[in-house]
């Protein structure tokens, strides 16, 4: 097993993007919360905050052209990739602007125009998919690689070992992302998961890292290196990414005590928050004041809001279109 150590230096640009697209994410997790807890969003939704730096430092090395298939737990991934708020909103809000016209909802955002296939529901569900997408570019000799986002709980699923077979066997362009945020569920990961995540893929031939997923920086290097290989055929690749959720397993799971201490909350919230300590970076490198961190901040708080706003008062889908877009068209004579 690899330890990603070296932090790749990239423009300012570059550096600011990645904060505010991590910004971008806690405030739209901020909204989508609160959202639900007044009652305006229909079912359940699961919140992304303090795992920013997985989905951004990935996805930043990626082209539109590059795949990645999202989890339940996958409005990060949709805005790192590069989705748009008041399309989000509509679809959290079941409007005929969001994404999937409001059908999909929060566990089932796609957004193909940037290489999204889509959140899924089912936990390792897009396992599948994403091997799928990555033997379909390499059968057609495209050069586009794909990243499959997926919990520590999914590696219970035998649907990993069964693709992970295929692809390393036939050397696809796919990088396995493990969010290892210490929790299935209401469960520690210890409890349901014996031996090493990186040991079974290395158990396959497949090169496997481990990386803070909390530095950006440290996920951004090691995914633009691993994306270089695997666009040369040199892959399948595993990531295990130590990460942590700030809320419960979903929404409404807000008295964890059971499970894991406020302490321990507390303590990934003041001193390991991603978006916190890469702003305190940028700060000590000069590349930004503590000022225009701010502003960036309050700009993209404005736009979330404004685009909350959107979405409410958009439309909903016409009746009419129930029973459209279930199936792919039958063009067969």
């Amino acid at each position: 097993m690899a330890t990603a150590k070296n932090k790749r230096k990239t423009n300012t640009e570059d550096y600011l993007r990645m904060y505010r697209q991590m910004v971008r994410i806690r405030s739209f997790e901020d909204n989508a919360n609160q959202l639900y807890l007044s009652a305006k969003m229909p079912g359940l939704t699961h919140m992304y905050s303090g795992e920013e730096a997985v989905a951004v430092g990935i996805c930043e090395a990626l082209t539109d052209d590059d795949k990645i298939t999202s989890t339940h737990r996958g409005h990060g991934h949709c805005v790192a990739k590069g989705a748009e708020f008041k399309q989000m909103f509509c679809e959290l809000l079941g409007k005929a602007e969001g994404y999937c016209r409001g059908k999909g909802g929060s566990m089932h955002i796609a957004d193909q125009s940037h290489g999204n296939l889509g959140a899924n529901a089912i936990v390792g569900g897009s396992m599948g998919i994403a091997t799928g997408a990555a033997l379909s570019a390499k059968l057609q000799g495209r050069t586009d690689v794909t990243v499959c986002f997926f919990g520590d709980g999914a590696t219970a699923q035998g649907l990993w070992y069964e693709v992970m077979n295929m692809a390393a066997l036939w050397k696809l362009p796919v990088i396995y992302a493990c969010e290892n945020n210490g929790y299935s569920e209401y469960t520690k990961t210890d409890e349901i998961a014996a031996g090493s995540l990186t040991a079974r893929a290395e158990a396959f031939g497949i090169e496997a890292f481990e990386v803070d997923g909390q530095d950006v920086l440290a996920v951004n290097e090691l995914a633009q290196t691993l994306v270089a290989r695997a666009r040369k055929g040199e892959g399948p690749f595993f990531i295990e990414l130590k990460t942590y959720r700030y809320h419960g397993h979903h929404v409404g799971d807000i008295n964890r005590d059971y499970y894991r201490s406020k302490e321990e909350e507390t303590i990934w919230k003041e001193q390991r928050d991603p978006i916190i300590n890469f702003g305190a970076w940028l700060t000590r490198e000069g590349i930004a004041s503590e000022e225009e961190l701010q502003e960036l901040r309050d700009a993209v708080k404005a736009d979330a809001e404004a685009a909350v706003s959107y979405a409410l008062a958009a439309d909903y889908p016409d009746i009419s279109e129930v029973d459209m877009h279930v199936f792919a068209p039958n063009d067969a004579a």
